[in-house]
């Protein structure tokens, strides 16, 4: 089997088609939700908090120096950790209820009843009866 081959078969499987549609869902629900934590959470937190831009807070620990190109500001951007840990938490949280709702749907299948047998066919009973009469034979 060709090394073509054996790849076309791999990426066939339906486990990595349906991880290649998670992971792009993925993406597309993580600018959905640095969209809604950027421009719906954070904007009243930073009203409440004075007019802070959360994404601009930093810690300066070496300033620039305009004079020199070659000095650069360095910083650590707690600001727009906190947005990223935010994100976090409500990805976080969406998974979680997704999970729960995917347990719950399972654990409604598990409790339902195994489905009643339904009647033999006609054929099927009349092999029965058939079966049944040669048994109470004696000597066959």
């Amino acid at each position: 089997m060709s090394l073509l081959s054996e790849f076309r078969e791999f990426a066939v499987k339906g486990n990595v088609v349906d991880l290649a549609v998670g992971v792009i869902i993925g993406a597309a629900f993580n600018g959905i939700v640095k969209s809604l934590v950027d421009q719906v959470v954070m904007p009243p937190i930073g009203l409440l908090t004075g007019g802070i831009d959360f994404s601009e807070l930093e810690w300066v620990l070496r300033p620039e120096n305009p004079a020199t190109e070659t000095v650069e500001k360095v910083s650590i951007q707690y600001g727009a950790f906190a947005n990223t840990v935010i994100q976090f938490l409500i990805v976080a949280f969406v998974v979680f209820l997704l999970v729960k709702g995917i347990n719950a749907l399972r654990r409604q299948e598990a409790a339902k009843p195994d489905p009643v047998p339904s009647a033999p066919t006609a054929t099927e009973a009349l092999l029965t009866e058939i079966r049944d009469t040669l048994k109470s034979r004696p000597g066959v």
